[in-house]
């Protein structure tokens, strides 16, 4: 219990280790607010027109298609037009008949619909005779929106192995881990001594993270609790062994990168290219993560189809990298 206290005062004197926690919270919270974003407005024309210088009837006619902004003069409209950051579309009255002002480095949407807006006035009351329906625009992020949650989801389950690996490096540079090696401590006491911490905190802080980026039916946060709970086990024996087999500070880094590169990147690319190939899969799985984002993923579009597949994988790696863990620590006591 003492050695649970020890390892519980470093993490309020590391602040990596905090900003490591409340990292994928953070995430989580821009991701939620990004998502709750109209982006709509984004893709709408805008057009420009100088004072008094198309009629009322006219301008209400380009608000049918996409706002409308009057500059005093004209000087003030072509400068509005050449501005890089804008795709302003100007417009003028060349008699009955209108001519639109472009700088030519407008997206090319923009360009076509300043070539055709001129002939769509000519045959505006033609046009206005027209059954028009509007169909509903697609979210942009409506189809990554998980995809997001569940990688954020995915990092805050996996921070307990950056703060294992990082807690051990520390103490085999301070010379701790030679006063650990003395200890009349086993194997197994060490282990939970070393997993404890950041068992806790990754699983507090996916649990955070899943209550802000999903809303789940109670069976459906049970079944997440559960994979929170076996992927931070995982995420922590991980870390154990990278913090034993690292010589270094800097080869820990190293390490920590490649595994949260290899956690990440993965299970995306199993589920963007891979997914239908059991073969791939099969190769997948030895990859922790994998089985967590088949899991979250699942849960985020409605489905229990694959969870119980997915904790039983979680289950196994549980009790492999413990057995290896336990292996490990005794092998180098001797």
């Amino acid at each position: 219990m003492r050695g649970l206290l020890y390892q519980l005062k470093s993490v309020w004197k590391d602040k990596f280790c905090i900003m490591s926690f409340l990292l994928p919270v953070v995430a989580a919270l821009t991701l939620n607010f990004v998502g709750s974003v109209d982006l709509s407005s984004l893709g709408e024309f805008q057009f420009g027109v100088v004072a008094r210088g198309v009629a009322l009837e006219t301008e209400k006619w380009l608000e049918e298609y996409g706002t409308v902004t009057v500059y005093p003069t004209r000087d003030e409209l072509i400068e509005a037009i050449n501005e890089p950051s804008t795709n302003l579309i100007g417009v003028e009255m060349d008699g009955n008949s209108m001519k639109t002002l472009l700088s030519g480095d407008e997206l090319e949407m923009w360009q076509q619909t300043a070539g055709t807006l001129p002939a769509l006035y000519r045959q505006r009351e033609t046009a206005a005779q027209a059954s028009v329906q509007i169909l509903e625009r697609p979210d942009i992020l409506a189809g990554y929106q998980y995809i997001f949650s569940a990688i954020t989801l995915i990092v805050a389950m996996f921070m307990g192995c950056t703060f294992n690996a990082m807690n051990i490096i520390s103490e085999k540079e301070d010379g701790v881990a030679f006063i650990n090696e003395i200890l009349p401590m086993t194997a197994r006491q060490y282990v939970v001594q070393k997993i404890f911490i950041g068992f806790v905190f990754g699983s507090l802080s996916a649990i955070f993270t899943a209550a802000i980026c999903f809303r789940l039916p109670p069976a459906g946060a049970a079944v997440m609790l559960v994979l929170i709970v076996l992927s931070a086990f995982v995420s922590a024996l991980i870390g154990l062994f990278v913090g034993r087999i690292s010589d270094g500070l800097m080869a820990g880094v190293v390490y920590i990168k490649i595994v949260m590169i290899v956690f990440m990147a993965v299970p995306i690319l199993y589920y963007l290219v891979g997914n239908g190939s059991k073969i791939l899969a099969y190769i997948c799985y030895l990859i922790p993560s994998s089985a967590t984002f088949e899991g979250i993923m699942d849960l985020a579009n409605g489905g229990t189809g694959l969870i119980g597949k997915d904790i039983v994988i979680l289950a196994a790696h549980c009790v492999v990298w413990l057995l290896c863990g336990s292996l490990l620590t005794k092998m180098q006591k001797k």
